[in-house]
């Protein structure tokens, strides 16, 4: 029996550490090549192994269990709206009554729990900060050690990605008028034009721009964007190597701190048996890469030192 070429690329992008690995994997001349081949070889997976899974039942998340404790990962959006206040709190307020362990990415506690003193805000902005400095990486993020993360994380946005949420706002108010068709279809397009190479490892796309606004108006949706965000990334060192090259600033303050998150949860975690992450819906698949390699026998590092 001829085996199927996609079996051998998708164990290629299973099995390889880096993007030389992957670029011999599928007989690509240059890592750019692979990645962009890899990108709807692992999307069509992904989306074959969501469409087999159950029905979203509460809170959307994935579960992954380390040492008898059940890390469970949700992605929300950072909209900050009423509606997805009022959810995530009647959430976490059944998550306490159980006695679970509560954490979130820091900057969501503002949003949402500001006055649940049982959600822990994790250090993970804090920490990509002081890697930068200590890699010598020109970062924007410098005005977080002089004014507070809280302060300034609802304007990390770049000028550009402004822009491109301005477009396609504008694209998404044609969609009553030209149909639901046109306005994918016009959104694709303006995404080719403002997406460079390094934003096509953080999921950024006229898709992720819908979902999310969905999600934030209605929190039953929030399952969507993360299946989205499922399907974007290839496994975590392939996209965190794709960034080092284009972007070493925006690896560090992305994908690189899904690992702290991980690392974080389990390594302040002692008794409870149900631990619960939330964090931003593009987050959520790394976090739980990291807590699955985790489970799997790696460890978290001797040095790991809470900010």
């Amino acid at each position: 029996m001829v085996s199927d070429p996609a079996d051998s690329r998708v164990a290629a992008i299973r099995e390889a550490t880096s993007l030389a690995e992957l670029a011999d994997g599928f007989g690509v001349a240059t890592p750019h090549e692979a990645y962009f081949e890899a990108k709807p070889v692992w999307a069509e997976v992904v989306q074959r192994r969501q469409a087999a899974r159950s029905a979203d039942d509460g809170l959307p998340g994935w579960r992954v269990t380390v040492d008898d404790h059940t890390f469970h990962v949700h992605g929300v959006t950072h909209a900050g709206t009423d509606a997805e206040r009022d959810a995530l709190r009647e959430h976490v307020e059944r998550f306490r009554d159980r006695g679970a362990t509560v954490y979130c990415e820091q900057g969501i506690r503002p949003l949402y729990f500001e006055d649940f003193p049982a959600v822990c805000e994790m250090d993970d902005y804090r920490w990509a900060l002081r890697e930068c400095a200590d890699r010598d990486v020109e970062t924007h993020l410098d005005a977080l050690a002089e004014i507070g993360v809280d302060a300034v994380l609802e304007d990390l946005t770049a000028v550009a990605d402004r822009f491109r949420e301005a477009v396609f706002s504008l694209v998404e108010s044609g969609g009553a008028v030209y149909g639901d068709r046109f306005e994918r279809a016009l959104g694709d397009v303006a995404a080719g034009f403002l997406t460079d190479h390094a934003a096509a490892a953080t999921g950024e796309s006229y898709e992720a721009f819908r979902l999310s606004n969905a999600a934030a108006e209605d929190p039953e949706r929030l399952g969507a964007l993360m299946r989205y965000y499922e399907r974007a990334f290839l496994p975590q060192p392939l996209e965190r190597e794709w960034l080092r090259g284009h972007d070493p600033e925006l690896e560090l303050v992305s994908h690189a701190r899904n690992e702290r998150m991980a690392d974080y949860a389990v390594y302040h975690n002692e008794a409870a048996t149900e631990v619960h992450l939330i964090v931003g819906a593009a987050h959520a698949p790394g976090v739980r890469y990291y807590l699955r390699r985790l489970r799997d026998g790696a460890e978290v590092p001797d040095d790991f030192a809470p900010l």
